[in-house]
This record gives C-alpha cells, structure tokens and sequence, in this order.
C-alpha cells in the first residue's frame, strides 16, 4: 500500500518514513528540495515534487496514493508564514485528498489546541482539525506535546558546549515524546478500524518541567549548566517587536508558545485509551532518562580520549 509523507525531512517525519519502509509499505515523500531529500531517496523511499504553499502541484503528487500522513508545519526560519503552510498549504491539501479519493489521512496536532487559541499557530492546527472532521475524509488526528528531539538543542547541546540555557522560570509541565515511539502508533493506527475519524493524545510517560530537565542533563553529562532566567515581560515585548517584521512573523509564533510556559498550564493527557487500542504497554515506549543517557553516552564517548 503507498503512503505519502508530507514533511518527510522533518524532525517527526524522518522517523515516519523509517518506520513505514521498515514495515514494508511503499512510501513517496513530497518534497521541493531534492537535494535536501536525498537521504530519504537513500532509505528506500520515492520523493514526489511538490509545494505546500503552491496547491496547484498537489493533486499530480498524490496520484496512485491510499495513505497520506501529513507530518509538515511552518518552521521558525521558513520563509513561508503559518497561514500559507499551515493553513492555506492544508486546506488544499485537504481538498487534492478528496479529489483523488484517498483511503487514510492522518493528521498531526498541538495538544490543548482548543485551549489556546490566541497562540496562532494552535489556532491554525485546531482550525484544520475541524476542517478534516467535516471533510468525509477517514482521518486520525494525532494531538502532541514537545518531542525529545527538541530537548537536544534546548538543553543538551548548550550544556557540552557551556553555553547558556535560557529558561523564563516556569513550572509548566510537559508530557515529550519520542517522535520513533510517534511513528509507531501512526503506522499501528491504519490497521485499527477504531481509530477512524478519532483524536489521540500522544504524550510521553513523565511530564518534564524545565529545571528537571537541567538536572538530568547535568547528572547525565557529569557538567554544571550555565542557566541565564529570561523575564516573561521582555519575551512579550521582544515578539511584539518580531511581529512588526514581515521576515519575523515566525519567530513571534513560536514566542508565543513560550509565554504559555508561565500560565502553568501542563501539557499532557490521559493515553490509557491510546495504549489499550493501540495493543502497546507504556513499557514499550521511551522514556526521556534512557534517550538522554543515550545521546549523552555517544556524544562523552565519542569526544573521551583514545586509551594508550
């Protein structure tokens, strides 16, 4: 069966790809860099040209497709806004779905969407959610918190390189996830026939606030972090100034999501009814200790000394 990618040299897509080659599926991956994509050429998947933020190339894209996966969302440095991608972008996306037939479409979310609308980017992944629910599309939408692929340049990184890490002393909570363990259900869910046109939480086993994970990363890297505390005030005041700039609209965005850490609003939610029908134990998912002592452990063996 042939699945496409949307997002496929994505942090989250990437592992989407792998996973669905690894099961034997046939996947295409719609891209507009083919020398960007060539890794994925490299893993056994087909690259598809096509354009987001130009709708005309989008229905030849899924041609002879049953399944698409849309794993795609603006980036900060993009020189595209959330509303062409994300919005825009998906709309015809949606609707080249539809034309073509297509059997399965799944859909990436921001968990607690709905409770923070005036954050656009959620506000855009709610609308989409909405869109799907009355599109007579089968869809599965999939609500995430923060991936443990992120926490690597957030913490980690700095903390090898004593660099600062800059945190703005919040308590809010969040539930990461391991975009592999991601992949897994994604895939697991188009054999489920109850899990058409449903939403699924998908969160890691722990919630993380930030100073916790600080002292992980120095109990794992044997290092101090240089921690510098950003008031929520300036972080307000410096994405009023982003917004004024076409060129920093993105950027704004994704300050937007960081005031959110001072409301103490937790990102989480209950999975119990993932893993039951999904068939997994929370056993059998990773949990953010053993991922950092992984990447800790290569990155200290790599750079220790060769023995004599």
């Amino acid at each position: 069966m042939s699945i496409l990618v949307i997002g496929g040299t994505g942090t989250l897509g990437r592992q989407i790809v792998k996973q669905a080659l690894d099961e034997g599926y046939e996947v295409k991956c719609l891209v507009r860099d083919f020398r960007r994509s060539n890794f994925l050429k490299d893993w056994g998947a087909e690259l598809i040209y096509g354009d987001l933020s130009i709708p005309s190339t989008l229905p030849l894209a899924l041609k002879g497709v049953k399944i698409v996966i849309d794993s795609a969302t603006i980036r900060s440095t993009s020189n595209y806004t959330s509303e062409t991608i994300d919005w825009k972008g998906k709309l015809a996306l949606v609707e080249a779905a539809k034309l073509v037939g297509i059997k399965k479409f799944i859909y990436f979310s921001v968990l607690n969407a709905s409770k923070n609308k005036t954050i656009p980017l959620m506000d855009l992944k709610l609308k989409m959610e909405n869109e799907l629910e009355k599109s007579g599309l089968n869809y599965t939408i999939f609500q995430c918190s923060g991936f443990f692929q992120g926490l690597i340049s957030q913490y980690a990184i700095p903390i090898l390189e004593k660099q600062s890490i800059w945190v703005t002393g919040e308590n809010t909570s969040i539930g990461y996830i391991d975009t592999s363990d991601i992949a897994k259900f994604t895939l697991r869910s188009l054999a489920i026939k109850e899990a058409e046109c449903q939403k699924f939480p998908l969160v890691g086993r722990k919630n993380w606030n930030s100073q916790e994970i600080i002292k992980l990363c120095e109990r794992l890297s044997g290092q101090t972090a240089k921690i510098t505390k950003i008031p929520i005030s300036a972080l307000i005041i410096f994405r009023q100034l982003m917004g004024f700039f076409e060129w920093g609209t993105n950027i704004a965005e994704r300050l937007a999501f960081a005031e959110l850490l001072s409301t103490g609003e937790d990102f989480t939610g209950d999975m119990n009814r993932t893993y039951t029908l999904f068939g997994f134990d929370e056993s059998e998912t990773t949990t953010l200790e053993s991922y950092m002592q992984d990447y800790f452990g290569s990155c200290l063996l790599y750079t220790s000394p060769s023995p004599r």
